[in-house]
């Protein structure tokens, strides 16, 4: 059938929100049965699949600057506007809630780590004389041998990076990344009813069932993406809708639609740690997994990746990650911290509109 592009984009929006509800029950279901850690990694890594399909398929096609704004823009999402609106809604219903600082902050310090490895690259190609020769009009198309060793080489880096971090999260310090286990005096009259009601919790679905769900209704919502994604660039030209504007805001915001839902329900029942996991830990998986991945498969169909993104967006990456540093190195959250991740999101936004 040939349908109008505004259609398909309305119609595959409206698919993905009760299948996000969907893959969040199952979410929660695990997290009773495994641990919130546990689930939390597996819920980022179902929900980065749709980034991982466009990324790759985006990468075939030779559309260099369509897969690198799409990551920024996915980590920029989950850190800002996820983030953001599940702390917002959390502190709706609890006054304030608590979390593992230790935990948060290790994750982030993670982040940072990606940070400056995209300020080296560029710090390459704009102060070396090897990184500012045989220059063309586009240098993401044609980059310099060392700045493709440089981003070859730190992707490797990267990828056992993340390996180590799993070892971390799961194996060696688990205990960084659960609740505190004894709140403090003044926490305990705040928060003991809704660790109560945590506890409380019985799992509906089994394990295997959960399972199944989960990666079930995440292949569905990669079908959806995938016709929505393939709607919202036409639908850009027709209403001259800027392309930096896509790959940053607008193809995120699709793809994290289902963690957006997830995440923020998991707040509103006072599950921080669980919304963090997803949150953050979807962003260092987009950024020690998924673009070092796509710079080596780049590197094996011989299309030039690089890790070498535009100053803007580095410095937009940058500051973000200050931001959430600064938010959660106390261990604490509440709704005006929210507010903040979102205002910065939206000003983000607006500057990309403009660009």
């Amino acid at each position: 059938m040939d349908w109008d592009v505004g259609l398909v984009f309305l119609f595959s929006s409206m698919a993905i929100v009760p299948l996000a509800k969907l893959l969040g029950e199952a979410t929660d279901q695990l997290s009773v049965k495994l641990g919130e850690t546990i689930s939390g990694l597996l819920n980022a890594s179902f929900g980065n699949a749709v980034e991982i399909i466009v990324g790759v398929a985006a990468l075939l096609n030779g559309q260099l600057r369509i897969v690198q704004t799409s990551m920024i823009g996915s980590i920029l999402s989950n850190i800002l506007l996820v983030l953001g609106c599940s702390f917002l809604a959390g502190g709706l219903y609890h006054k304030q809630g608590f979390f593992n600082g230790t935990g948060a902050q290790t994750s982030t310090s993670l982040m940072t780590l990606f940070c400056i490895t995209l300020v080296v690259p560029a710090a390459y190609t704009s102060t070396t004389n090897a990184g500012m020769q045989n220059h063309c009009s586009n240098l993401d198309e044609c980059p310099t041998a060392g700045l493709l060793f440089i981003s070859r080489g730190t992707a490797i880096l990267l990828l056992g990076v993340y390996c180590a971090y799993l070892w971390f999260q799961l194996k060696s310090h688990p205990f960084l990344f659960t609740a505190p286990s004894s709140p403090t005096a003044e926490q305990n009259s705040k928060v003991t009813v809704a660790l109560a009601e945590t506890e409380e919790t019985e799992p509906r679905m089994g394990t295997a069932a959960a399972g199944v769900a989960l990666l079930l209704v995440t292949v569905v919502i990669a079908f959806c993406a995938e016709y929505l994604v393939a709607s919202i660039e036409e639908t850009a030209v027709r209403y001259s809708i800027p392309k930096a504007f896509i790959g940053v805001i607008l193809l995120p915001i699709v793809g994290n639609a289902a963690e957006h839902v997830t995440s923020v329900w998991m707040a509103m029942k006072n599950k921080y740690e669980l919304t963090i996991s997803i949150c953050v830990g979807s962003s260092i998986q987009i950024a020690c997994l998924v673009v070092p991945l796509l710079v080596i498969v780049g590197w094996i169909v011989d299309q030039p990746l690089t890790l070498h993104f535009h100053s803007f967006e580095t410095i937009i990456l940058f500051v973000s990650v200050f931001l959430v540093n600064l938010l959660l190195v106390d261990g604490k959250v509440n709704y005006l911290e929210g507010l903040m991740l979102l205002t910065l999101y939206f000003v983000i936004a607006l500057a990309f509109w403009v660009t």
